[in-house]
C-alpha cells in the first residue's frame, strides 16, 4: 500500500481537513495572499470546465487584458502556458498560491481556475478572493471520495457559498434552484435558449459546446467585454485540445475527447449519431467511481456498432478487471494494450466511420501501479498508427 493511502487510512478525517486547512493559510501567506489584487473567476461543474476557462481565456485576451488561467490542459499566463503534467486538475494549495503570485508580478488583471469537489474536500479555494463562480453543469461523479451524490453537490456548493460578488449558473441543469438559493450580489442565469449570443462561425463541435461557448460569453459579458468582442473571439477557436478534438477527417475521422462521466460520453456519442461508430473506452482505477464501469460499458454499447474496451489510467488496480468491469455483459473487445486497441480501431474503420477514443483526451501520462506514470498521448499514438495504414 502506498504511503498516502495509508496515511488517509490511519489518520482521522478531522485531523486531514485540519492540516489541509492549514496548508492553505500558509501557502496564501507564503505568497503575500495574491488573489486580493486579481479578479479571479472559479468555474465549477461535471463537464465543461476546462473548455470554458480556456474559451473564457480567450476572449479576456482578444478584450486585451492581461490574463492568467488554469485548466486540466494548462497553465497560462499572459503570452506564456504550459502543459498542466500534474494529472491533477487543481494544483495543491502552495503551487495554486504561487501561481497566483506569478500572475500577479506579470500584471494579469483576470484569472480564470477550474475549481474542483476534489480540490474543495482539501480546501484549495479556501483563502483565495473569488469574485465570480459559475456552475457549467452536474451529474454523478466522485461518489466513492465524497460518500454520495448529495456530498459532490454540498462541496461543489461551497464554492457558491464563498464567492459574494457574481455567481453565474446553468438554469437548464436540474440542479440549479439548488446553487441559486445562494446569496450573492448578482446573479446571472443561462441556458441554451442563449445560443443567439454566438458567433454564426464557431467551429466547436456538440451542443454541450454551445453552452461552454455560452457559459464563457456570460463570464465575459460580466466583466465588461462586449458581445462583439466575445463573438469576434469564439470566432477564432479551432478547438480545445483533447476536447472533441478531431485528429483526421478523411477518410473516416477520427476524435479524441476527455469524457470519463456517463453523461458526458453520452453528449459526445450523441454528437456523431448519424454515423457509424467505433469506439475505445475504458475506466479509472485506484478505487475511482467504480459504479460507473458498467454503466459506460452500456452507453457505448447503446451508440456505438463497435466497442473496444481497453487500458486507461489502472493505477493500484488490476487493468483486466477493470476492463471486465467495464465490459459487463455487453458485446465488445477486451484489449488491455491501449496503443494496440487504437490500432485496432483504425485498422476496421472503413470510409465515413467515425473512431472515438474517449477517457484520457489530451493528457500527457498513463497512471499505474506504484505510483508511476508513462508517457502518454493518445492524440500522439492515433497519428503514429496512422503512418502505417
Amino acid at each position: 500500500m502506498r504511503l498516502k493511502s495509508l496515511i488517509k487510512k490511519i489518520i482521522p478525517d478531522f485531523l486531514l481537513s485540519s492540516y489541509h486547512y492549514f496548508i492553505s493559510w500558509i501557502g496564501a501567506f507564503l505568497y503575500g495572499f495574491p488573489s486580493k489584487k486579481l479578479t479571479v473567476i472559479g468555474v465549477t461543474g461535471t463537464s465543461g470546465k476546462s473548455t470554458v476557462v480556456e474559451l473564457c481565456a480567450d476572449i479576456f485576451q482578444e478584450a486585451r487584458f492581461k490574463t492568467a488561467s488554469l485548466s486540466s490542459i494548462k497553465f497560462k499566463i499572459g503570452d506564456k502556458e504550459w502543459e498542466n503534467k500534474l494529472k491533477m486538475t487543481m494544483p495543491g494549495r502552495t503551487k495554486l498560491q504561487r501561481f497566483l503570485s506569478q500572475a500577479n508580478k506579470a500584471g494579469c488583471k483576470y484569472v480564470v481556475l477550474e475549481v474542483t469537489s476534489e480540490g474543495i474536500k482539501q480546501y484549495r479555494h479556501k483563502f483565495i478572493d473569488f469574485d465570480v463562480a459559475v456552475l457549467t453543469n452536474l451529474s454523478p461523479e466522485h461518489i466513492e471520495s465524497h460518500g454520495s451524490f448529495e456530498k459532490y453537490r454540498a462541496a461543489k456548493a461551497k464554492l457558491f457559498q464563498q464567492v459574494k460578488k457574481i455567481h453565474i449558473i446553468n438554469i437548464d441543469d436540474k440542479n440549479a434552484e439548488y446553487f441559486l438559493k445562494y446569496p450573492a450580489e448578482k446573479k446571472i442565469e443561462y441556458g441554451i435558449s442563449d445560443v443567439s449570443i454566438l458567433p454564426r462561425d464557431l467551429k466547436l463541435l456538440g451542443e454541450f459546446n454551445l453552452y461552454n461557448a455560452i457559459t464563457a460569453t456570460k463570464i465575459a459579458t460580466s466583466q465588461g467585454v462586449s458581445l462583439e468582442i466575445c463573438k469576434r473571439a469564439l470566432g477564432k477557436v479551432k478547438g480545445i485540445p483533447g476536447r472533441m478534438e478531431i485528429i483526421i477527417r478523411e477518410p473516416f475521422t477520427v476524435v479524441v475527447d476527455y469524457a470519463h462521466t456517463p453523461e458526458a460520453l453520452k453528449k459526445v456519442y450523441e454528437t456523431f449519431r448519424n454515423s457509424k461508430l467505433i469506439c475505445i473506452l475504458g475506466a479509472c482505477g485506484g478505487g475511482r467511481d467504480k459504479w460507473k464501469r458498467p454503466v459506460l460499458g452500456n452507453i457505448a454499447a447503446q451508440y456505438c456498432q463497435k466497442v473496444i474496451i481497453t487500458n486507461e489510467d489502472p493505477y493500484d488496480e488490476e487493468p483486466m478487471k477493470i476492463i471486465e468491469q467495464v465490459a459487463g455483459n455487453i458485446k465488445a473487445e477486451k484489449i488491455l494494450n491501449r496503443r494496440q486497441a487504437i490500432k485496432k480501431a483504425i485498422e476496421s474503420a472503413n470510409p465515413e466511420d467515425v473512431v472515438i477514443i474517449t477517457g484520457k483526451g489530451s493528457e500527457s501520462w498513463m497512471c499505474v501501479a506504484k505510483g508511476k506514470k508513462i508517457p502518454w498521448d493518445d492524440r500522439e499514438i492515433v497519428r503514429q498508427e496512422l503512418t502505417f495504414l
